[in-house]
């Protein structure tokens, strides 16, 4: 019997060759097949970008449900594009089975609709309101304004706030703070709205310190507001505009209830998903992503099988296999510092941090020494990288404009979970692992060797 990534592909090619039987199912055909290349193809640390070519084909072609006769050179156009996206990635994506698959599905398709392989290719395009038009449509739908659509008896809306950041650590809807491994891909959200998620990669050759290097949102289309959308940000590659090169949510009455802003060039961007009551921030700090979010309750919860949201990370929190206490550095620090003063050691390289030296550079940005505090001064201590160091001080000021109740704002006890989905304070927060402090030692002596 084939192993079973073979079989998966060959079943793929075979949805491409299904895909023939008329341009009307062309779009169906290729959202069908993506998902499938998105489970066995992970993106995790491969430099192929064959799912970014994928992903600006799916975009060009996903209002195309119904494409007649007379709209096939538009798809031979989007075919093109495609192509030559695949050719400009050919070099990073040998021995990829879902970039030759792709490639095949390519040529395939050029034949069935009889497309030429010289002609025009499509770039995206920028989608805008016709002149005259406010940002924000008065004849827009209410439904496309979530805190509108409430009705004035009606309790207003309670909203919560998630963030990832640095190495990475992550703060859940419920105001549950934890650091974790979570290296490869996981999903942050998952409900019936959009879906987030994040690659983290190790910041080290070696080392089990990871960071965020990939961020994908899924924006679900929803009635007469907004169309699918797709955002991507990668290392050193945050855009102002979605996948398919616009800046709201398409061509809908209601289309700029999605819209990107761009704070900082390159850096910080915001996007408000009016419809749904949600501000969403993605930041570059240093080479990775950090991820902030507010959204109300009732969006948090929409979800159809809540049975199936076991790796909903903001909203169940990292699996306890996943989990670091990392506040037990303190008395690993201390006894390092005891046992250099006992004897000779070796000396520490220019980049990396003490204990003392990464509290006095995480106090310059968080002058109050609560878990943002913590994870600085942890980060600093696993990474030698003073880019951690603003990301937390960024993931702070964010939790501060999106978080809704202003009283929670700090947290000073880290909650490690008892059972997946259960949070429970630790029992013994100063507890020192013989684990955790072998790990450390480990940390620093990889940052002694680079």
């Amino acid at each position: 019997m084939r192993p079973l990534r073979e079989r998966i592909v060959v079943k793929a090619r075979a949805g491409w060759m299904g895909m023939g039987r008329g341009a009307g199912s062309t779009a169906l055909g290729l959202f069908q097949i993506l998902p499938v290349f998105l489970c066995i193809f992970p993106p995790a640390t491969s430099p192929c970008k064959i799912l970014k070519c994928n992903s600006e084909f799916w975009a060009a072609t996903s209002g195309s449900h119904h494409l007649g006769a007379e709209e096939t050179p538009e798809f031979c156009t989007a075919l093109r594009a495609y192509a030559h996206c695949t050719r400009r990635t050919a070099r990073t994506c040998r021995g990829d089975l879902a970039y030759h698959s792709a490639v095949h599905g390519i040529d395939d398709l050029m034949v069935q609709h009889n497309c030429s392989k010289d002609g025009p290719t499509s770039q995206p395009r920028l989608r805008t309101l016709p002149p005259g038009d406010s940002q924000e449509r008065s004849d827009s739908p209410e439904i496309c304004h979530y805190e509108k659509s409430f009705h004035k008896h009606s309790a207003a809306p309670n909203y919560t706030h998630c963030g990832l950041f640095g190495d990475p650590h992550l703060r859940t809807f419920t105001d549950t703070f934890q650091t974790c491994k979570v290296q490869g891909a996981w999903p942050l959200i998952d409900n019936n709205y959009l879906n987030v998620q994040v690659t983290n990669t190790p910041v080290l050759p070696g080392s089990s310190a990871t960071a965020t290097s990939k961020l994908t949102i899924i924006f679900k289309s929803f009635q007469e507001c907004v169309e699918q959308k797709v955002y991507q940000a990668e290392m050193d590659e945050l855009p102002a505009a979605f996948a398919d090169g616009s800046k709201n949510g398409g061509d809908k009455h209601g289309a700029n209830s999605l819209k990107i802003t761009e704070k900082v060039s390159g850096q910080h961007i915001e996007i408000q998903a009016k419809y749904i009551g949600t501000t969403i921030v993605v930041r570059q700090v240093g080479r990775y992503l950090t991820f902030a979010v507010r959204m109300p309750e009732e969006v948090v919860n929409a979800v159809e099988d809540r049975d199936s949201q076991g790796l909903y990370l903001c909203l169940r929190g990292c699996p306890l296999n996943q989990q670091i206490d990392f506040q037990t550095f303190r008395l690993a620090q201390a006894a390092e510092g005891r046992a250099r003063r006992k004897g000779p050691s070796l000396p520490a390289p220019p980049e990396a941090f003490t204990y003392e030296s990464a509290t006095a550079k995480c106090r310059e940005k968080l002058p109050v020494e609560d878990l943002y505090f913590q994870s600085c001064v942890f980060d600093l201590l696993t990474t030698g990288d003073v880019n951690f160091m603003l990301a937390a001080y960024y993931a702070f000021e964010d939790v501060k404009m999106l978080h809704s109740n202003k009283d929670k704002l700090h947290l000073y006890e880290r909650t490690r979970a008892l059972a997946p989905g259960n949070a429970a304070p630790s029992e013994h927060p100063w507890a020192l692992p013989a684990l955790w402090v072998a790990l450390l030692s480990l940390s620093q002596c990889c940052l002694g060797l680079l």
